[in-house]
């Protein structure tokens, strides 16, 4: 069997970590071990942790009482604390979720046959109510799809050894910038695409996605979500991410250049890049929307 390295990442987690570490550990025909990152936290995830390493010698707590503040930033610590050398594949894992048995077996086997770097997938949606939705990520990837966005929720990530000390790497040699850096798992991705390390995005859902009023990042469904992240765009505040990550992995493509110019005429050219910059249908109309947006407020700026 192969051997699988999972990373988990917990804050606050007592009501919902039990499931997802038995999901995990009863993951099909896998040797797998799982090493958790518990940002300091005021309930009994601690105590809940401690019973389950007491009964399972696969799962390894990193030194306790560090406050990280996100779940992307805790995840960066795992990618630079734990030693992936002996493993196979390395695997992200939220603390809520629920994991089919064949997630792991099914992402290795995919990995193999598309022989790929690294793996994501579409995901089952689900809320406390019962509703569950499919959340499609696996639209064909473009060029620069990988500047603006994730292939998908970091929950389903699964990476060759070799791209993620690649990517641990990349980390150690601006340990002190990566607090600028937002989330792990587009990092991995543009990391991975930026280096030319092939990607599958796989149309199957197999884990069920939890989502409550703490997700820092869910499944955005609804107009009221839609609305939010147009004005999060729009503020300029997503930009500065995108250049953010960009300037730390040395990303210098015609996006990048067309966005640190930050004026009419660079926006107007990005804009009619837009079926470049995403994956999804609609994310392409919208990106060029906003867009388009950012070119007339940066010619009423220069106007002034």
């Amino acid at each position: 069997m192969f051997k699988v390295c999972t990373l988990l990442a917990a804050y606050n987690g007592e009501q919902f970590i039990k499931e997802q570490l038995d999901s995990i550990l009863n993951q099909d025909n896998v040797d797998n071990d799982i090493y958790i990152s518990l940002d300091l936290s005021t309930d009994r995830t601690i105590d809940i942790i401690d019973d389950y390493k007491k009964k399972y010698n696969n799962i390894f707590l990193l030194p306790y009482g560090q406050k990280f503040g996100s779940a992307g930033q805790n995840f960066f610590h795992l990618l630079t604390k734990v030693d992936f050398s002996k493993y196979d594949y390395v695997a992200f894992s939220d603390q809520d979720d629920i994991w089919l048995p064949n997630k792991l077996k099914r992402a290795l086997s995919m990995l193999q046959k598309s022989e790929s770097d690294g793996y994501s997938s579409n995901v089952t949606a689900f809320w406390k109510s019962g509703k569950k939705v499919l959340v499609r990520k696996d639209y064909p990837q473009t060029e620069f799809d990988y500047i603006f966005e994730s292939s998908g929720p970091g929950c389903t990530f699964v990476l060759r050894t070799s791209l993620a000390i690649d990517i641990k790497q990349s980390l150690d040699k601006k340990r002190e910038l990566i607090k600028k850096l937002w989330l792990h798992d587009w990092y991995c991705y543009a990391f991975s695409r930026e280096n030319k390390r092939k990607w599958y995005i796989d149309s199957e859902p197999l884990m069920l996605y939890r989502q409550h009023e703490t997700n820092q990042v869910g499944a955005n469904q609804g107009l009221s979500q839609i609305l939010s992240r147009f004005k999060v765009i729009l503020s300029g505040d997503a930009f500065d991410k995108v250049m953010a990550q960009a300037d730390f992995i040395a990303i210098k493509n015609k996006p990048i250049l067309l966005l640190s110019k930050n004026n009419f005429i660079s926006y107007l050219k990005l804009s009619f890049l837009a079926f470049k910059c995403r994956r999804k249908p609609m994310d392409k109309i919208a990106f060029f929307i906003i867009i388009l947006l950012m070119s007339i407020k940066s010619l009423f700026h220069e106007a002034k």
